[in-house]
């Protein structure tokens, strides 16, 4: 059985790692949309799907999950702000 340790961290050290991890995201991203030479992920992944990219699939899925957890990253860091 595993057990569990809490640990208290200071609100501004979590904001650091949170940016951190958003500058990582988004770096991942950039290479994805360089390496397709797109601008716009939106484009992106409309073309992916609808077949303009041949070959594409796999850099979607993965350009897609990577956007899903920028959106959480940003409403975790929305949600401190308002704190």
């Amino acid at each position: 059985m595993m057990t569990m340790t809490m640990v208290s961290v200071e609100k501004s050290i979590l904001k650091d790692l949170v940016n951190s991890k958003l500058k990582v995201l988004y770096d991942e991203i950039k290479e994805i949309l360089d390496k397709w030479n797109y601008d716009d992920i939106d484009t992106f992944l409309q073309d992916a799907r609808d077949g303009t990219i041949e070959d594409g699939e796999d850099d979607a899925v993965c350009m897609r999950n990577l956007v899903d957890k920028r959106e959480m990253f940003f409403r975790l860091r929305d949600q401190w702000n308002q704190e």
